[in-house]
């Protein structure tokens, strides 16, 4: 037992602590049990966790222990800190006139070609200073920090050369280090292929014989992710990628299955991928692959909503498969501008069927084992980082019940107070 226990939460409403009861992320039934404990507290000592559980069975294991300070939930949430395990979050400027062009009818594809999407970016970001990139990346990061987000992978792949892909590396790697996220870096130059190299293999080459090696020797990513999409990477071209990437030492992910049933979950499975995301078109045999698989499903619900669509990736059918499902937000400047967990979870429940502790287990714990940090976040264990987020309702419905607000009230990383809403408890429904 630690001499002096930092903190002290005391009166939580719903301590939801996501704690899985086996090894590894959580799948069908098990899905839905989210460890809701009422009454609950939570001791933190040298930011980690080091006591969970109701007020009495906290006080027991920390008896004897100096508390050098108390937070009151007040009947409120608490819940861990949200894990995105699928963002774009380093560009520049949001693309929101393509968003209006697809409610009038235009396709993803469409908007591309005539110059806009990804290479509209790729463009913002070669003309961009790293510096520059850094802090308008750093102010949306906090943003997603004040609704809860704790933990963010983050990919690059609007550089598209390796100066640029290194320098997003570089910001990405800074972000880490200069907010209080987490962040998790994924080696993204197999985004799309730029209109100077779109011909033959010559991208394919660059990627394979020195964006690789280069960000490998730099340390600078943790994951290597290809876009494995007709029109983009195919089949063959992905597994080539991946699989110099795995000789690199890097971790594998894929964006599957988004656009058209190409087979990316299949391959992502056959490759022993850590993830296979977005999986909004995929097939039979890709939900039943997937079910007997280590491979986490990541769904972004909130593609469909940027991209004006009413097709939503099929959780319910991956769930029944006995897939481990997790939610991110896909945060981009076209396809998906908003870095919000909680909209996340609120359009899994709404629009895929999934209900709010399938939700908010696939948003932080299952999250936490797509991107390799099972052992740290995700969840509120003994040992793990202290990441806790207090919401000011006394039902964790709520979260994405009431979509479009957000709830966060105080956000606790790593033991430390990164975040409260002003005056919040004036204003508070809950009442104390």
């Amino acid at each position: 037992m630690p001499e002096v226990v930092d903190f002290l939460l005391l009166g939580a409403g719903q301590l939801l602590t996501c704690a899985v009861t086996g090894k590894g992320p959580k799948r069908g039934a098990d899905l839905s049990d989210a460890g809701v404990v009422t009454n609950g507290a939570v001791a933190v000592s040298k930011g980690k966790i080091f006591a969970v559980g109701t007020k009495e069975e906290v006080e027991r294991r920390i008896e004897g222990a100096s508390v050098a300070a108390v937070i009151e939930a007040g009947g409120r949430v608490v819940l861990p800190g949200w894990v995105d395990p699928h963002t774009h979050a380093v560009f520049t400027d949001f693309r929101s006139d393509e968003f209006e062009a697809r409610i009038l009818g235009d396709s993803y594809l469409e908007i591309e070609q005539r110059g806009g999407g990804i290479n509209r970016t790729v463009r913002g970001v070669r003309e961009s200073s790293e510096e520059q990139l850094f802090e308008s990346s750093r102010r949306r990061c906090m943003q997603m920090l004040r609704q809860g987000t704790t933990t963010i992978e983050i990919k690059s792949g609007y550089g598209l050369d390796l100066i640029n892909e290194m320098k997003m590396l570089r910001v990405i790697s800074r972000l880490g280090e200069e907010t209080p996220l987490d962040v998790v870096p994924t080696f993204m130059g197999a985004h799309q292929k730029p209109p100077e190299l779109k011909s033959g293999d010559r991208y394919l080459r660059l990627v394979v014989d020195e964006m690789i090696p280069a960000v490998a020797s730099e340390g600078l990513a943790d994951f290597i992710d290809v876009f494995c999409e007709e029109g983009v990477f195919g089949i063959e071209e992905t597994r080539e990628i991946l699989e110099a990437g795995r000789q690199a030492g890097f971790g594998l992910k894929l964006h599957a299955d988004e656009i058209t049933s190409l087979g990316g979950a299949e391959l992502a499975v056959e490759l022993g991928a850590v993830s296979a995301e977005h999986l909004i078109r995929v097939s039979r045999e890709g939900v039943d692959e997937l079910g007997r698989s280590s491979t986490v499903a990541v769904l972004l619900p909130c593609t469909s909503l940027g991209l004006a669509s009413r097709t939503f990736a099929p959780a319910r059918d991956l769930i029944g498969a006995g897939a481990a499902v997790a939610l991110a937000t896909d945060f981009n400047p076209g396809s998906a501008p908003s870095g919000s967990m909680p909209l996340a979870v609120a359009l899994a429940c709404s629009q895929m069927g999934m209900t709010p502790a399938e939700a908010i287990n696939a948003a932080t714990i299952n999250a936490a084992f797509a991107v390799g940090r099972d052992d740290e976040a995700g969840s509120i264990e003994p040992g793990k980082r202290a990441d806790l987020v207090i919401y000011d309702t006394g039902d964790y419905r709520d979260i994405p019940a009431r979509a479009g607000m957000n709830l966060a009230a105080v956000v606790i990383k790593e033991g430390l107070r990164a975040w409260e809403r002003e005056g919040f408890k004036d204003r508070s429904e809950v009442g104390t």
